[in-house]
């Protein structure tokens, strides 16, 4: 250690080109010298050396990237080197500003970071600030740069996108300490999260931003603002002169009126319901109020109740700035009109909370969570201690009040009523809406990283919340009842196939539809399935292997088989079902006989098979008298194909055909009335449910091999608020 590099014990010092003092950290002199004494640059050489020494202190200058805009004409190839009047200016007008030294702050640890956001047509801006001891914003960082090539084409929404993403490259560090508050006037986390299709520049965008803990807050005209927008503002162009109105090291702000702190919360329960009211004065002194309520209510319309209680207070006390925070996510969002008021029992009180909002001159509705809400809480519930030392005591004096709000006439002049999907507070959709419309996050630290890393996959349109699968296709989010809904339609509605578990998640999933716990709910749903634990094949032994037919292309090959004879007949005397499956798609077809003859066979060939999907090469078939005739061959030699008789005494010959007999007579027993007569009829809407099944031999459907699946307009209105399943 040589102890002539040491200092011990001051209050500052150089280090590394700066001043360091226990406020922050400023530019060296020598280093503000040397560019002070520095000559008008002659040639290309010496505006490079120029704009190294500001690269160095960029962090303390701000707009640096507008000051310097008239000196990128020169660095072009092919341009004459001349000095004009602008870059004289603006070469004078850095030389004024690093006259007053900029100093810029340290982060405090455990307090939150704000970083303002612009942009504007040629230039966009990032500032990142935070609130020092004396409750002052002190600048941390200054960050500009001029957007170049396609940047000037992007829209205003999309220059603010690229400033906070240019603010993040630049501070990461900065961000993954600290939680930031965004500061601007449009909101680019919203705009990114809520796109239907994220590609290109917009999934990167969205993969950064989901890294950090960003909470937007729209632009007031208050700390910093003024130097956000004129770090966006004042790109200066060949042909501007240089303002002499240039910011000194802090933060700028607008003097506003102190604002007053309102903490509100209610409690309802069997045995009564409380109101809690804390007021926090500017000087930091606290005011709480109890009140017992004298009726019975809701925990919302306490809530309500503490409320209006807490603003007739603050009217009485004639204060005019008043920043109001709830607990109670319903009561905020519908004081902010982000939730609508349904309940007619609420109605009341959200007016007369909405006429009483607007006897302040400034006041803002905020949601907190319960851990910072907790003395209001403890007013409220009168069973938890007020969060004081043991060194203070207040004296509470609890009173008796009920408010009793006049029923407002509802102005219906100019109303469009219009439905909406209604979502519940605790519905698993409730946080990723939240955080895809407005960029909050729940309170415990495994849900909030939950949302996160879900939130890429989901997209809120339309007021409706969409999941995007892997196939790129948006499937609808339901909640409880709808899923419910969706479960029974697609396994024992008009077009279900009492399917397993897994093949009904797959069944819903091809609806359109989506929620967290669909396999298990679907396992859970088949499980109780009453026709299911009836009729469900038994499995008293592993499967074999399958050893499928191989076939070049669909209906290039059929396997025929007669079901029968059946009993009980149905209405219509028929006892037998000729049945026909497609061994490339598994796709069957199948009539009710009242007995099987030759000429029910052919006629079947040809109508259910050759008229609809073509000559087939080859139909295989037992060697019962109506499959092999004179008939049949004649029919075989007209259209050219071949007939294949499988082996006598060997059912798996013909396996395909006999897996189908097997099949759709499950399916018929699930699907018959109480007479077992309707066989008949119910023969097609079984055809229906087994072309529309998922069959894992062939990854799809039998349905899909003929270019298009089957839709069912009864599954796509299972939702009731008439909204499609998919995106317009």
């Amino acid at each position: 250690m040589n102890p002539l590099k040491c200092a011990f014990g001051v209050t500052s010092g150089k280090f590394l080109g700066f001043i360091v003092k226990h406020r922050g950290i400023k530019v060296d002199h020598t280093k503000i010298k040397a560019i002070r004494d520095m000559p008008e640059p002659r040639n290309l050489h010496e505006l490079k050396s120029l704009q190294g020494r500001l690269a160095f202190i960029r962090r303390f200058i701000s707009n640096l990237a507008g000051r310097c805009q008239p000196f990128s004409r020169l660095m072009k190839k092919d341009v004459p080197f001349v000095w004009d009047e602008a870059c004289d200016n603006a070469f004078e007008s850095i030389k004024k500003y690093l006259s007053s030294s900029p100093l810029l702050g340290a982060p405090i640890p455990g307090k939150q970071l704000k970083l303002y956001i612009a942009a504007q047509e040629r230039s966009i801006g990032a500032l990142l600030a935070q609130e020092n001891e004396l409750h002052k914003e002190q600048a941390l960082y200054y960050l500009s740069r001029t957007l170049t090539g396609p940047e000037l084409n992007y829209t205003p929404i999309e220059k603010t996108c690229l400033a906070l993403v240019f603010a993040i490259q630049k501070l990461r560090h900065y961000m993954q300490a600290f939680t930031v508050h965004l500061i601007a006037r449009a909101n680019p986390v919203r705009y990114v999260m809520s796109k239907p299709v994220l590609t290109g520049g917009l999934a990167k965008w969205a993969l950064l931003l989901n890294q950090y803990e960003i909470i937007y807050t729209p632009a007031k005209a208050v700390k910093g603002q003024a130097v956000a927008d004129f770090l966006a503002d004042h790109p200066i162009p060949a042909d501007w002169e240089i303002s002499d109105d240039l910011p000194d090291e802090q933060v700028f702000f607008a003097d506003v009126s102190p604002a007053w702190m309102m903490f509100f919360d209610g409690s309802a329960r069997k045995g009564g319901a409380g109101a809690g009211v804390v007021f926090v004065s500017p000087e930091r002194h606290v005011l709480p109020y109890s009140f017992s309520l004298s009726e019975l209510c809701s925990n919302n319309v306490a809530e309500y109740q503490a409320l209006i209680m807490g603003l007739q207070m603050a009217v009485e006390m004639k204060i005019s700035s008043l920043e109001v925070y709830g607990d109670s996510m319903l009561v905020i969002n519908q004081l902010l009109t982000h939730y609508e008021v349904r309940k007619d029992d609420l109605i009341p009180y959200h007016q007369l909370a909405t006429q009483l909002l607007e006897s302040f001159d400034f006041v803002t509705p905020e949601h907190v969570p319960r851990k910072d809400n907790q003395m209001a809480d403890a007013l409220a519930n009168l069973a938890a201690t007020l969060a004081l030392t043991k060194e203070k005591a207040i004296n509470l004096p609890v009173c008796q009040r009920w408010v009793v709000p006049l029923t407002l006439r509802t102005s219906q002049e100019g109303v469009n009523v219009i439905s909406v999907l209604s979502i519940d507070v605790d519905d698993w959709r409730q946080p990723l809406i939240d955080y895809l419309e407005h960029g909050k996050l729940p309170d415990d630290s495994r849900h909030r990283s939950e949302v996160r890393r879900r939130a890429p996959r989901f997209i809120y349109y339309k007021e409706i919340l969409y999941r995007r699968s892997f196939e790129g296709v948006f499937l609808r989010c339901l909640d409880e009842e709808d899923a419910f809904k969706a479960m029974e339609e697609a396994h024992s509605g008009i077009c279900g196939a009492h399917q397993s578990g897994p093949k009904l998640h797959f069944q819903i999933k091809r609806m359109g539809y989506y929620w967290l716990t669909m396999v298990k709910d679907c396992m859970d749903y088949v499980k109780k399935c009453k026709a299911c634990q009836f009729h469900a094949n038994f499995i008293h032994q592993p499967p074999e292997p399958l050893h499928p037919t191989i076939t070049s292309w669909p209906f290039d090959a059929w396997g025929l088989d007669v079901v029968g004879p059946i009993a009980p007949k149905s209405s219509d005397d028929h006892s037998y079902i000729l049945a026909a499956t497609d061994y490339f798609s598994k796709w069957a077809e199948a009539v009710p006989l009242k007995e099987v003859k030759k000429e029910n066979v052919v006629s079947f060939i040809k109508v259910n098979i050759i008229n609809r999907y073509g000559v087939p090469r080859y139909i295989i078939t037992d060697n019962r008298k109506p499959f092999s005739n004179q008939l049949m061959d004649k029919l075989c030699e007209d259209f050219g194909f071949k007939q294949r008789n499988s082996s006598m005494y060997n059912a798996p010959a013909n396996g395909l055909a006999e897996a189908f007999n097997k099949t759709l007579c499950s399916l018929l027993k699930k699907v018959v009335g109480r007479t077992k007569k309707d066989w008949h009829e119910r023969i097609n809407e079984a055809l229906w449910a087994y072309g529309t099944t998922y069959w894992t031999p062939t990854q799809a459907t039998p349905r899909i091999w003929r270019g298009s699946s089957l839709a069912s307009r009864k599954s796509t209105s299972i939702i009731e608020d008439g909204h499609t399943r998919g995106i317009d």
